[in-house]
């Protein structure tokens, strides 16, 4: 059993705070305790809110060239200390080292590319008699809850742009993995100034403080939709800004014209990556009739290749699922889909070794309506459907309350686009899936979120539009 003896604290102004109280985090490949976290209070929550307040003044003024250089040492950071959190992150959340490298090198490098993202300035009228610009002008204090599947990466997300806009920053990671984010806190003190980035740590009565804080002007979430709805609803009474990254139930299209061998592991992985638990893994795939039998025979036989176990251990590939909650709610679905009498290719049991581990699990065509294919299952169970003409699959794709991702497999690039073009979602991949960059836009549409991640339309979602105009001198007559 992995343990860690040092002492975690939150960070408030720059100094390390203890909880008012504490709370046990769970390895959950074997479901024993690693190390207690702390337990922020209200109070403490006010003083965090109160240090970020009293930081702002001074960040907000900070020339952004200084700003910048603050994201990339946060960067150097990440990436100096990258041995030591992958370990602590791989005890915390189950995925493997080379994914934890991954989340912990992929924040690094989200503050290193966000850093040369420049805020806007447009001239609106220059003329004779005046002068007006639109620029972009930081919140205030921005609160920032991140999730459990990628701790590292998604609060990168928000702590990049959010700094490098001027604003300063309450960081609240999930109760499930708080460990990593809060040695990251340690490591920067020093590095930022008191009270840019303060990090604190609770259970379920935290969040709920934050959205409702009147000292926090945003809200930047990333979670399941029907905790964003809280949030947006809470986040209502003091009108804050918010973006909300939410859920999706991600369809891959597979054509046949694809080389069905060359595919199948990729098309796998895009399942099954990080035991299923990305917000943009495929979570339906429809298969052409005409390659179905045999794509579906290959990924079976790539599946049982695959290694599940402890991400601690060498050769794992897939870990188990990150916490009991999300456990119980994916053999719920599993056991659903028996109880309606469901094929299953492979999978359906339930494991027999200690920790929160589900075996890989392939449901062969199953209704449209079944709840695996309505729910996000967001764990590595997959439904493989079966369609004959693409404005089926199309319309049998868009038929969903979600739109965050979608891909399409295609030997013929152009047919693959023109049918990318027709799905409703906000990222769409040709022959790949997955792949963001900080450059990019990012975001959901219907009720997979609000608002944007990454490139220009991300970093805005940090900063208010302020007009200036200014009345020129007019010439004095002689």
């Amino acid at each position: 059993m992995t343990s860690f003896n040092s002492d975690f604290t939150m960070t408030i102004g720059g100094k390390a705070v203890a909880g008012a109280s504490s709370f046990a985090v769970l390895n959950p490949a074997n479901e024993q305790e690693i190390a207690q976290a702390p337990d922020c209070s209200a109070e403490q929550l006010d003083q965090a809110v109160a240090a970020a307040r009293a930081a702002f003044p001074a960040w907000s003024a900070t020339p952004i060239e200084k700003r910048r250089e603050a994201l990339l040492a946060i960067a150097g950071v990440l990436a100096a200390n990258m041995d030591e959190l992958k370990r602590l992150l791989t005890s915390e959340q189950g995925k493997n080292h080379e994914d934890a490298i991954f989340d912990v090198m992929g924040g690094a490098m989200w503050c290193q590319a966000g850093s040369t993202l420049e805020l806007p300035v447009h001239v609106v009228e220059d003329t004779p008699e005046r002068r007006g610009e639109t620029r972009r002008v930081p919140l205030g204090v921005v609160g920032a809850i991140a999730p459990w599947n990628f701790p590292v990466l998604l609060a990168m997300f928000k702590v990049a742009p959010g700094l490098l806009a001027g604003n300063t920053m309450v960081l609240k990671p999930s109760p499930f993995t708080p460990l990593t984010t809060l040695k990251i806190g340690e490591l920067l003190r020093g590095v930022l100034p008191d009270g840019v980035l303060n990090i604190v740590t609770g259970g379920d009565a935290l969040g709920p403080l934050m959205t409702s804080h009147p000292g926090i002007d945003k809200i930047t979430f990333t979670g399941s939709t029907a905790t964003g709805r809280k949030v947006m609803a809470s986040a209502s009474a003091t009108l804050k800004r918010v973006t909300l990254e939410l859920g999706g139930n991600d369809a891959a299209i597979v054509m046949p014209d694809v080389d069905v061998e060359a595919v199948a592991e990729q098309l796998f992985w895009a399942a099954f990556k990080n035991t299923g638990q990305i917000c943009i893994a495929t979570k339906r795939m429809y298969v052409h009739k005409d390659i179905y039998e045999p794509l579906k025979t290959a990924l079976v036989a790539y599946a049982k290749t695959v290694k599940m176990g402890d991400g601690a251990e060498q050769g794992t590939q897939m870990g188990p699922i990150q916490n009991h909650q999300q456990y119980k709610r994916v053999l719920d679905l599993i056991a659903d889909a028996k109880a309606k009498g469901y094929d299953f290719l492979m999978g359906g049991e339930t494991s027999t070794v200690p920790g929160y581990f589900v075996p890989i699990t392939i449901i062969d065509n199953p209704p449209e309506d079944s709840r695996i294919v309505q729910e996000e299952q967001f764990g590595p169970v997959l439904p493989l459907l079966k369609f004959d003409n693409v404005d089926d699959a199309v319309a049998r794709a868009n038929a969903s309350d979600y739109g965050l991702g979608a891909s399409v497999w295609s030997a013929d690039v152009d047919k693959a686009l023109a049918i990318g073009s027709r799905l409703q979602a906000g990222t769409v991949w040709i022959n790949e899936t997955q792949y963001i960059t900080p450059l990019g836009v990012f975001g959901g549409h219907k009720q997979s979120g609000l608002g944007a991640e990454g490139a220009m339309e991300g970093l805005m979602e940090y900063t208010n539009a302020q007009t200036i105009y200014v009345k020129k001198a007019q010439p004095v007559a002689a």
